[in-house]
């Protein structure tokens, strides 16, 4: 096992990934910018590293500085957590040049993977269904109009190496798809580095439903059963619960299988996620595989009773899977909500100081969090201040629970999105799971744009 491990990231990750390294007696090293100088991932590590200006360009996505940290404070071992350089595979190649490990998949994983193109046509010849469209890249605003004309409007156009909801858009007519085109490809040169753009045809209804594997250096390889992660707005995720509650067990088995050969298909190591969406009819489609944690990981962990940070390190450091599919069960269910320091208005940062924070307690109530009280949030991060998750014995419970606990969940000093998860977790739609991708825009902006309109008027 390592004795000491460096965490190149910040935030809740960066404090979640801490306590799995406390639990397992591995030192912790935290790198830290000059705006993160008194965060709460800084204190709770065992040793911090400055390593550099505010701006991530010059601190925490600086490779040279990174390596140079974990060189200088003598750590074995490198967590990327997520965002970030976690899916950078010129980054894990430096920390195999260093003779570092990189708790993650090999660079050259990464680096398939992160083709969104490459990944389509990888898990197509492996037998897995994907979303009808572009086999290759799409070179052209005339090509793409050919393609759409062929599997039919709506259309999204993708960056081939975008992420996280970045880099995509909706076409819905070809009046509208060329200047898109254009438009994207340009902004995925200047974010990605890589204009190289693909069509996906829009599947009506869909649900986002991912799979989270685990992969030693063995040859070993399980499911730890899906997640539903279509509460998204403009494709980022805002809630995330686990089981699906729209996956019977004969689709959930097909499920598991699929994403099991997904990842030995490439020769997957380590933790992975393989995200699908599924139509109507439980016909489900290879999105993407993300090469990392994911945000959402708390809730598996909790109706499956696994660590997986532990795993991770674990997987790294050479050991086996204790665990197997045989022995793999589920109870309970859990939802988690992100906690973003951001206007519910107008979905715009809310940078700022915290000058009272006061968090739900007690049984089935978990907290990942970045901030304390008196915590100054920048604006030159990713606004998520924190998760709230809850599980119970099914899912009416873990509603219950979680709207108890967005009610006494209190924020001052910024403004947060927590008006807005607490219109979705009341909605009859999302309690009925009636939960689709479009769900916020369907059901709940309107709503809260008119409960806008009605408080100006008083």
């Amino acid at each position: 096992m390592f004795q000491k491990i460096l965490i190149a990231n910040r935030g809740e990750i960066a404090a979640r990934i801490i306590r799995s390294c406390k639990k397992l007696g591995i030192k912790s090293v935290a790198v830290f910018s000059e705006a993160d100088r008194q965060s709460l991932f800084v204190e709770m590590a065992d040793e911090s590293y400055f390593i550099g200006p505010s701006p991530v360009s010059k601190s925490y996505m600086n490779i040279e500085k990174v390596i140079e940290a974990a060189k200088s404070t003598g750590a074995e071992a490198i967590h990327p957590g997520y965002g970030l350089l976690s899916e950078q595979a010129a980054f894990a190649e430096a920390c195999e040049k260093e003779g570092i490990a990189f708790i993650g998949p090999k660079s050259a994983v990464i680096d398939n993977m992160g083709s969104k193109v490459m990944a389509r046509q990888t898990m197509e010849a492996a037998g897995i269904p994907i979303i009808p469209g572009s086999k290759a890249p799409v070179s052209s605003e005339e090509e793409a109009a050919a393609i759409a004309e062929r599997i039919g409007y709506p259309v999204m156009i993708k960056a081939s190496a975008g992420g996280g909801g970045i880099g995509m858009v909706l076409a819905e007519k070809e009046e509208t798809l060329k200047a898109k085109f254009q438009d994207t490809s340009k902004r995925a040169a200047m974010l990605f580095g890589d204009g190289t753009m693909f069509i996906e045809k829009v599947i009506a209804g869909a649900r986002h439903i991912e799979v989270q594997i685990l992969a030693d250096t063995y040859g070993n390889v399980v499911h730890l059963f899906e997640r539903e992660c279509s509460i998204q707005r403009r494709h980022q995720k805002v809630i995330e619960e686990a089981p699906s509650v729209s996956v019977p067990q004969a689709v959930r088995e097909k499920l598991g299988m699929a994403a099991i050969k997904a990842a030995r298909s490439i020769g997957y190591e380590n933790a992975g996620t393989i995200e699908f969406l599924m139509d109507e009819n439980l016909n489900f489609y290879f999105l993407e595989m993300n090469t990392r944690l994911q945000v959402e990981h708390p809730v598996t962990e909790e109706i499956t009773g696994v660590d997986i940070v532990e795993e991770q390190i674990k997987i790294a450091a050479g050991n086996k899977l204790d665990i197997s599919q045989d022995n793999m069960e589920m109870a309970g269910h859990a939802i988690e909500t992100r906690i973003y320091a951001e206007d519910p208005s107008t979905f715009y940062p809310s940078p700022g100081r915290i000058t009272n924070l006061k968090l739900p307690e007690g049984e089935g109530i978990r907290h990942e969090l970045a901030v304390k009280a008196e915590t100054v949030v920048t604006p030159y991060y990713d606004p998520m201040i924190g998760k709230l998750i809850v599980s119970a014995s099914n899912r009416m419970e873990a509603i219950k629970l979680l709207r108890e606990a967005l009610d006494q969940y209190q924020v001052e000093g910024i403004k947060t999105n927590i008006p807005l998860l607490k219109k979705i977790v009341c909605h009859e739609q999302f309690q009925k799971g009636n939960t689709q991708t479009s769900f916020i825009e369907e059901y709940c902006l309107n709503r809260f744009d008119n409960h806008k309109e009605k408080e100006k008027s008083k």
